[in-house]
């Protein structure tokens, strides 16, 4: 996934295949395929601390231009990354995975 961290996501992608995608998840930090995304969830000690995650993971969504699908709870958040207009999982949601991933290690 360090490859994804250093990339941007863009407005020309396709949908990556099975073996794609399962090359991925295994080079990830514990993504997980699920329901036709990528997923994972972030524990945290509190609902302070996860509620600072979830800001700060709006940033990334904000400055790359792609959303995650997000469960919050008091004490973790469930991320899920599916690209809409292509109907399948597409590099932009390895790099908001991995830029996710590079967050948590950085506030962890």
């Amino acid at each position: 996934m360090t490859d994804f961290l250093h990339a941007h996501c863009t407005s020309h992608v396709s949908a990556m295949d099975a073996g794609q995608i399962q090359s991925h998840l295994a080079a990830s930090n514990s993504w997980q395929l699920r329901d036709g995304a990528i997923e994972k969830t972030f524990p945290f000690a509190n609902f302070h601390e996860t509620m600072a995650f979830v800001n700060a993971l709006a940033w990334i969504s904000h400055t790359e231009d792609h959303h995650a699908e997000l469960a919050v709870s008091a004490d973790r958040c469930v991320v899920r990354y599916r690209t809409q207009s292509v109907s399948g999982i597409t590099a932009n949601d390895f790099i908001c995975a991995a830029k996710v991933d590079s967050l948590v290690a950085f506030i962890g």
